[in-house]
């Protein structure tokens, strides 16, 4: 390995900062991404315009996690089938590869990566598979178990993760795990404000729709401790809030909000269908970060555009509120707002920027120049993507075909 590779893989984050989970994502063809290579640290800003390919990067975090909690052909098919996944070019790519490296809590270092191509009337195989922690390692090529993780190894079959036979074997039970519980938010006012079903609340989904559940389980497990705090700064966020709080009607549940009404002795208690699409994502963004904290399963926490509906002068209490969610599990959040990233405290290593050109997303860190004016402080990342001065640095964007994926040649 080279030295440049080897500092390319060193992981970025505060001392004291919770250990980000996550240390490195690399990415071919995979939608809009041709290549990409890109170390995350505990709190990850992935900075672009509307339409640059942002959501693409979550996207194929939470394609490892759904693929692994439920199946791949599921995953694939919620994203319209592996056509609508795999790279539309010139050169029609008819495969896709995704690899991360990763750190256990305790210490451990790997990384699992998969390349799926597509064939004729929408099917698919996964082609090349490998996982390697501290020693322990397997590789699948199309259903065959080319290397073996045990003496007696389960069998591979070609349109599914071998992660998840082998999350049989207690050395690779801990990255299943961690992988398959990654949470990735697309927060949905209308289905925070909708009656909800009861659940079990472990973790939050995708679009909020069992938040109540959430919150109700995480007043029990720490004696409220946590939602105070989610409180604390929701009533930062929307000045008149003062909390909320599960309420049963029927055999569903809803959330009640507690605000204060000038000249009201007590805080009058609202419905959720009464509250603003913003005040509904940030209860929705706060819990997203502070599950963590009650459910210590939880190792990424993706938000897509967690500024959306808020009034700007938040965005300085939505900013604290990210890095002490970062405190507790690892953060990656994609935002266009100038107004989130307006503080000297948003260093180079915690920004990742992001451009389109025809089509291609190009996803990199800023270049040297960027990241000495920032380190420097003679700019904030807001005031330097106010002048269209935050873009990827095209030299840090690898060839995909010069990628490594793989361990060794596949």
């Amino acid at each position: 390995m080279s030295s440049s590779e080897s500092s390319r893989q060193t992981s970025f984050h505060l001392p004291g900062a919770h250990t980000p989970f996550l240390t490195r994502v690399r990415l071919r063809n995979y939608r809009s991404i041709e290549g990409c290579d890109v170390e995350l640290g505990a709190l990850t800003f992935l900075v672009g315009p509307n339409g640059s390919g942002k959501s693409n990067f979550l996207d194929a975090l939470r394609l490892i996690t759904e693929a692994l909690r439920t199946s791949l052909d599921h995953a694939l098919r919620e994203r319209g089938g592996v056509h609508e996944v795999r790279r539309r070019s010139s050169g029609h790519p008819t495969n896709f590869g995704i690899r991360v490296d990763f750190q256990l809590p305790m210490g451990a270092h790997g990384h699992f990566s998969f390349g799926v191509g597509a064939r004729s009337h929408g099917d698919y195989v996964v082609q090349n598979e490998e996982c390697s922690i501290d020693g322990a390692f397997y590789r699948v090529r199309e259903g065959m178990v080319v290397v073996k993780p045990a003496q007696v190894a389960p069998p591979a079959s070609s349109d599914r993760l071998y992660l998840v036979n082998a999350a049989g074997l207690p050395e690779f039970r801990p990255v299943f795990d961690l992988l398959s519980n990654m949470g990735f938010y697309n927060l949905n006012p209308d289905k925070i404000r909708a009656l909800q079903p009861p659940d079990k609340g472990e973790l939050l989904v995708r679009d909020g729709g069992n938040l109540s559940s959430v919150l109700e389980r995480m007043e029990k497990l720490d004696d409220g401790v946590t939602k105070h705090r989610i409180e604390e700064y929701l009533s930062r966020i929307v000045p008149s809030i003062l909390g909320a709080d599960p309420k049963r009607v029927g055999h569903m549940e809803t959330l009640e909000f507690r605000q204060n009404v000038e000249g009201a002795k007590d805080p009058w208690r609202f419905p959720a269908i009464n509250m603003s699409d913003g005040t509904l994502r940030a209860l929705g963004v706060l819990v997203a970060l502070f599950q963590a904290k009650v459910e210590r399963r939880v190792p990424v926490v993706g938000i897509e555009e967690p500024e959306i509906a808020l009034h700007p002068a938040a965005a300085g209490i939505l900013r604290d509120a990210l890095r002490d969610g970062s405190q507790h599990a690892q953060v990656i959040v994609t935002s266009h707002s100038p107004e989130l990233l307006d503080d000297p405290s948003i260093r180079a290593e915690e920004v990742v920027s992001v451009a389109a050109t025809q089509g291609k997303t190009q996803i990199a860190r800023v270049d040297d120049a960027t990241r000495s004016v920032l380190k420097d402080r003679l700019y904030t990342a807001g005031e330097l993507l106010k002048a269209n001065q935050l873009v990827p640095d095209l030299e840090a964007i690898p060839e995909p075909k010069q990628m490594q994926l793989w361990e060794r040649d596949a």
